[in-house]
């Protein structure tokens, strides 16, 4: 048996022909020879095309603040693959981790599972034993077949939905609203980030009797000031600091709408310092996450697709003052010119990487730069974002900025190179 987390971790890579193996049959057998049962007396599921991880991060916080004993399962990892599960605030141990997925490998007999149904069953084996009041569950793709759906949600979120993923979820806004859609319970709160989500998932909310808590219409996040927001619905209204998550983008005032509807749609205490408290020390890393370089200023963000790239050039052109170059590495399954076109007149010079430390997603930059033909003025080509780092470093003007982005792969280069010190 494997014995350090590496070798687990390698292990599990090897257990399944498939990185994506969509379905809850197999996870669900597993997870029955296991006993698992509840992970937490209260449990949140937050799936969306963007923002699921930032949502998170947002109700963790707050209801840590309110003094809760909360866990949260996010993924994919940066640096760690101990950042997917924290209990109480804190990355699980490794320790921890090798128990978890020794009890999961031994209750698994015969049956295949991914390295992200693994990492599923060993967070929610994990949680069970740690009384926790809330667990907050993201989906890693889609909702309805996801591993993470075996789990009935007292609350659930959905924060997007936009094209993504589309070889599995479907190919238009429909089909993957549906997929999503599937994390909600009869009965049970869903709350919507969208101010106008597509009608599948309104239907399928209806069919089953959930109650759909929308964004613009059943609750509100509205700009008060520079440092204020206000969250309100009918009867309640509260002030808050702006998130110093992402420097308060817009999109995080939706996120951190969403985080707060759902937590006032639970049976749970929690009190206005609490939300303010929350809202005003959440973070996650690779947001818009930002660091001083010699007079440069170097943001780096997860974003990965057209509607995360129309995000960040909001907040390039609610930021005006200095030139963006941009560091721009994708996978091979992304809509890369439609990334670019999101960012056009905001971003003066590109700097395009090759993915191919991202593994059988990653490309060569020439295959990069071959989709892009024509949707840029200028750029340049590097192997590795490490390279085009440095690059774009050194031809920034000296209060200029650079944007690092593309994928998770692309901001954990990012970070390495950086040191991780903001």
């Amino acid at each position: 048996m494997p014995r350090t987390l590496a070798d687990w971790l390698a292990f599990i890579e090897r257990q399944h022909p498939q990185s994506i193996a969509m379905g809850l049959e197999r996870v669900r057998a597993v997870a029955a020879r296991l006993g698992l049962e509840r992970p937490a007396t209260r449990v949140v599921t937050v799936g969306g095309t963007n923002g699921k991880g930032s949502t998170v991060a947002f109700i963790e916080a707050i209801a840590r603040a309110q003094g809760l004993r909360v866990a949260a399962y996010t993924s994919p990892h940066l640096l760690r693959f101990n950042e997917r599960i924290r209990i109480d605030g804190r990355e699980v141990e490794d320790a921890e981790l090798i128990a978890g997925f020794a009890a999961v490998e031994a209750a698994r007999g015969e049956v295949p599972l991914t390295y992200f149904e693994y990492a599923t069953l060993c967070a929610l084996w994990l949680f069970q034993r740690a009384q926790l009041d809330l667990a907050v569950l993201e989906v890693g793709l889609g909702g309805r077949l996801d591993a993470v759906n075996l789990v009935d949600a007292d609350a659930a979120v959905i924060t997007t939905v936009d094209l993504d993923h589309q070889e599995w979820l479907g190919h238009d806004t429909e089909a993957i609203g549906f997929e999503k859609a599937g994390i909600a319970r009869p009965f049970k709160p869903l709350v919507l980030g969208d101010d106008d989500p597509p009608s599948s998932v309104l239907r399928h909310a209806y069919a089953i009797g959930a109650s759909a808590w929308r964004i613009a219409n059943d609750f509100f996040a509205e700009p008060v000031d520079a440092a204020h927001w206000r969250w309100r619905e009918v009867g309640y209204e509260i002030v808050l600091p702006l998130p110093m998550q992402a420097q308060g983008a817009p999109v995080q005032l939706r996120n951190a709408a969403c985080a707060i509807a759902a937590l006032r749609a639970l049976d749970l205490p929690l009190d206005d310092a609490a939300i303010a408290r929350g809202v005003d020390t959440a973070a996650v890393a690779g947001r818009l996450q930002r660091f001083q370089r010699d007079g440069v200023e170097v943001l780096v963000d997860v974003g990965h697709n057209p509607q995360a790239a129309r995000a960040l050039a909001g907040w390039l052109r609610a930021h005006p003052g200095r030139r963006t170059r941009a560091v721009y590495a994708a996978l091979g399954d992304k809509d890369a010119a439609g990334v670019v076109r999101a960012l056009e007149g905001v971003v003066e010079a590109w700097h395009c990487a090759g993915s191919r430390a991202a593994g059988t997603r990653g490309i060569e930059v020439a295959e990069l730069l071959q989709r892009l033909h024509g949707e840029m003025a200028e750029d340049s080509s590097h192997a590795d974002v490490a390279d085009a780092l440095r690059a774009a470093l050194a031809q920034a003007a000296p209060d200029g900025r650079v944007l690092v982005f593309g994928s998770f792969h692309a901001a954990a280069e990012a970070l390495r190179l950086l040191g991780g010190d903001a």
